[in-house]
């Protein structure tokens, strides 16, 4: 049994946790990392405990002076930190104030001693731009990651409170939401992983709760990751996610009417999620709590509960610019007489309760500490000494499941192209959850913002997801704001051929390489393949993508995985000229003419930027720079002038 702890607003107006061994000490975990965007927060604090756990707290309200107080808390907060930075979005915060008490008070189970607890219940703000409600809420239920003075830092330089939520500057917000869509996604990704559990033992047993609203012309609802990923919750079947669904007709041109009329209601109804309709969002305390406890006894489809909410606490209620930046002096003298609430800026009232809690909670540790196995293979000797490293990279992919616990695979509909299935794992459905083969059809966008998610709920769960290079453009969104996944990336040339300009990728690998924190691997032959595949595996820190060639290669003299931990492999000494090249045109270089030549096949620029300065003060580059066309790959290389005769002529001009 846990001690009890009379706690002030202050410290915990809306905690529902205590420590397990009873103390009611702040914690002295501060964020001290370096702003980094990739840099998961499990990651940063593995030190902490967590074997602490709270209980689902549903219980007796407060009492209704108490209530209203500790909403228009929330409310003032939010006011005085978008009054303070002059930049904010106030509306959402004020609008969502009850709903957000309701959970954090009543509702969710959480450790604000320890916010990565593994059995938590999952908050998603997918509005990123109402983030003063999550800090507020945080700060409130005594989250030291938001102090008094991280409020009023609300959008400066390097606070802990940014204009949109993220995960690794602000411990208690769950993912990075900032382009609308993605925290839609990324809750179906947690959601989802609370599926993956064994018959009989039910580690993983939190609910996902997420806000997502339409304030914008292209708001949540309105982007297609959205309706994407709300397809595939229903299609999977995720019971423990509920949807808050801000239904004010407000966007930052005016009524939402201007471009958005659908019948949301009707459009969830039809995609097959259980609907539920709150009319009085400000002050219906109790059909919020029946909302949510309607949808918590569903257990075969997610829950959307529709909130209709008025701000008329203010002279300008219900008008678009209250939404979108501070009120100014007169509105907030205003709505403070409206609300009677007479405090300076920032405060908090003193009143406070008593909480008690106890828990008890089983853990995968293997999956939680984030310790790779013992048991993982050093190297890996590909099969076929000539085939495409697709087909080597699926040896790579079946050898590593048998030798990794949480070890998932993702496709966008292409896992025989892709060569990216899991041979001894069946396919995640609904009633197959401990399987390891996901599908999310043609949805790419989705795909990589609900791996985001999966990834965010336990990064240890080594999660790669598949799909052509080309159509990263599908999804490039979420992949700038990932996390630790690595991309099995296809067809990655114009060796593709006969397909066409539409599908032959040309700017793409330029472009991942430019992408910050993204290491981004091109492997030529086997060795390279099984090399790329110990770095990412061992890489913890970024995401990774994997290009892969469709055509078959020959296994090249001089490669070896070790080499690809440098970041290149070459061959040749004392050369008058260095060649360097990746994957498929490797071959093409080894080709070479009378000179003396090192070929350098390059497998990652990120890792071999982490050696001494390259040497040489002149050189050349044959590339394409422009679209490719239809035909078979042979032609292509040759139009393009991708063939040894051209190599040879340019290092004959260097020489």
């Amino acid at each position: 049994m846990a001690s009890t702890s009379s706690l002030t607003l202050s410290q915990a107006l809306l905690a529902r946790t205590i420590f397990s061994d009873g103390s009611t000490q702040s914690s002295d975990y501060r964020l001290t990392t370096p702003r980094s965007r990739r840099v998961l927060p499990t990651r940063l604090n593995r030190s902490l405990r967590v074997s602490s756990a709270a209980v689902e707290t549903i219980g007796t309200p407060a009492e209704t002076s108490l209530l209203e107080k500790s909403v228009n808390t929330i409310r003032f907060l939010a006011i005085d930190a978008v009054e303070k930075a002059n930049s904010g979005h106030p509306g959402l915060p004020m609008g969502c104030a009850p709903m957000g008490h309701v959970l954090y008070d009543e509702i969710m189970r959480y450790n604000r001693k320890n916010p990565y607890w593994f059995n938590r219940d999952r908050f998603v703000l997918s509005a990123g731009h109402g983030c003063m409600l999550q800090y507020a809420l945080l700060h409130l239920a005594g989250y030291d990651s938001v102090q008094e003075d991280d409020l009023k830092n609300f959008r400066q330089w390097r606070s802990r409170t940014p204009g949109h939520p993220e995960n690794f500057e602000t411990p208690g917000v769950e993912v990075t939401t900032g382009p609308l869509g993605q925290g839609i996604a990324n809750a179906v990704g947690l959601a989802l992983t609370e599926k993956f559990n064994k018959p009989n033992n039910e580690i993983v047993d939190h609910y996902t709760y997420y806000y997502f609203s339409i304030f914008y012309g292209d708001g949540c609802q309105m982007e297609g990751v959205a309706n994407e990923a709300c397809s595939l919750a229903r299609h999977w079947g995720l019971g423990k996610l509920i949807a808050f669904y801000d239904d004010n007709h407000i966007s930052i041109g005016g009524d939402t009417e201007i471009a958005f009329t659908e019948n949301v209601e009707e459009h969830f109804k039809g995609r097959g999620w259980h609907v539920i309709w709150i009319k009085i969002g400000n002050t219906g305390y109790d059909e919020i709590r029946a909302s949510i406890k309607e949808g918590k006894g569903v257990k075969d489809k997610p829950t959307l509960i529709k909130v209709i909410y008025y701000l008329d606490v203010t002279n300008n209620a219900n008008l678009y610019n209250v939404y979108d930046s501070a009120l100014g002096a007169m509105e907030v003298d205003a709505t403070r007489k409206n609300l009677t609430w007479p405090h300076e800026p920032f405060h908090v009232p003193k009143d406070g309760a008593t909480l008690e809690t106890e828990w008890n909670v089983k853990f995968l540790k293997l999956i939680i500490t984030g310790k790779l196995s013992t048991r993982w293979k050093k190297t890996y000797t590909p099969v076929s000494p000539v085939d495409a490293t697709r087909n080597l990279s699926q040896q790579n992919l079946n050898a590593l499941v048998k030798v990794l616990p949480g070890f998932l695979s993702g496709s966008a509909s292409l896992a025989s192209s892709n060569m990216t299935l899991l041979k001894m794992y069946g396919n995640f459905q609904k009633d197959t959850p401990e399987e390891r083969n996901l599908w999310f059809g043609v949805r790419e966008h989705g795909m990589g913002a609900i791996c985001n998610g999966i990834t965010h709920h336990s990064p240890d769960l080594i999660l790669y997801c598949a799909t052509f290079f080309v159509f990263t453009d599908y999804m490039r969104a979420a992949i700038r704001m990932s996390v630790l996944i690595i991309y099995v990336m296809t067809h990655d040339s114009i060796g593709i051929g006969e397909n066409g300009s539409t599908h032959q990728p040309i700017e793409h690998l330029a472009s991942f390489r430019a992408m910050p924190n993204v290491f981004m691997l091109r492997p030529a032959d086997g060795n390279e393949t099984a090399g790329a595949y110990k770095v990412v595996i061992l890489n913890r820190n970024t995401p990774s993508i994997i290009a892969h060639s469709p055509e078959k290669l020959p296994q090249l003299p001089g490669t070896s995985i070790e080499g690809v931990e440098k970041g290149d492999n070459s061959s040749g000494n004392n050369p008058d000229i260095v060649l360097i090249e990746t994957d498929s045109e490797l071959e093409i270089a080894l080709k070479k003419d009378e000179k003396a030549v090192r070929v350098v096949s390059l497998v990652s620029w990120e890792l071999f930027d982490n050696q001494s300065d390259i040497v040489g003060s002149k050189g050349k580059a044959i590339e394409i720079d422009r679209f490719g066309a239809s035909a078979p790959a042979g032609r292509l290389y040759k139009e393009f002038g991708l063939i040894p005769e051209a190599i040879v002529t340019a290092a004959k001009e260097l020489c």
